[in-house]
């Protein structure tokens, strides 16, 4: 069942989990998703993991990958290149935690700890995500082998243009589409057509549609200020978004193959 008048109107990258993100013109997928998105971590001194749930901050940090690493920026700090530890001859590793998942990361040294912990004015290390390490989709929704890696749960998150329309019709100030940091978007659907798609084919990789995404506080977050801005837009969609699996807006997704996808590719609606 071909739409031809869906395609994709933005593809986004987010190399360190909750940091700003980066709009592509195209992007790679390997085994764990869109390479250098979310495979870099903020954690707590202990390994848990930070996000602009608790700490609204670190949308304003930008992190942009670099030949050997990133390279990290933020308003009235001097940038930062960090060096890629998994290229270092014997990078520390760190136990972090994300959500229920546990797994070895390799630590980013001293002095990108230093740097955002200066930033984010509390102790706080980096780590990236080690190339030995398999994080598994949950297998409620996933096969045995799909993985991620520091994601929420999900390789991708696919949102749609329509639906945010839909949205923002309900809501006294608009919001962009950053407040959901969604890695595809697309255009030229009905508002929330989304939900019923179970397998997409994006340029020649296939999609599968695991789960709809939930939504929580990060939601209230704006992205140009890392403040929080009220109870909106979560409050307006938890009127008429719930669901079983909590406040729905988007829908996850993991893919059956590598390869590369591009904006302005067409997305093509197989089941």
């Amino acid at each position: 069942m071909t739409h031809s008048s869906l395609t994709v109107s933005h593809l986004a990258i987010h190399p360190v989990k909750s940091l700003k993100k980066i709009s592509v013109d195209q992007a790679v997928i390997d085994r764990m998703g869109f390479i250098n998105d979310r495979r870099w971590l903020v954690v707590e001194p202990e390994g848990k993991f930070m996000t602009q749930r608790h700490y609204p901050k670190m949308a304003l940090i930008s992190a942009i990958p670099d030949e050997g690493g990133l390279i990290l920026s933020a308003p009235g700090m001097s940038d930062l290149m960090i060096k890629d530890p998994e290229q270092a001859s014997a990078a520390s590793q760190k136990r972090v935690v994300v959500w229920k998942d546990e797994m070895q990361a390799l630590d980013a040294g001293d002095a990108a700890s230093q740097w955002l912990t200066e930033c984010l004015g509390l102790p706080c290390r980096m780590v990236k995500f080690s190339s030995q390490e398999h994080r598994q989709v949950d297998l409620r929704f996933a096969n045995e082998g799909d993985c991620t890696g520091f994601a929420d749960g999900f390789p991708f998150l696919l949102t749609t243009e329509a639906s945010l329309q839909e949205l923002n019709s309900r809501l006294d100030t608009p919001v962009t589409m950053d407040r959901f940091r969604p890695n595809i978007v697309v255009q030229g659907t009905d508002a929330y057509a989304e939900d019923r798609w179970k397998r997409i084919k994006i340029g020649e990789v296939v999609f599968r549609v695991a789960k709809p995404c939930s939504r929580c506080v990060m939601t209230t977050v704006d992205p140009a200020t890392g403040t929080k801005t009220g109870k909106d837009p979560l409050l307006t969609l938890s009127g008429y978004r719930r669901a079983e699996m909590g406040v729905i807006f988007g829908q996850n997704l993991i893919h059956e193959s590598e390869g590369v996808i591009r904006s302005g590719d067409t997305v093509e609606i197989i089941e």
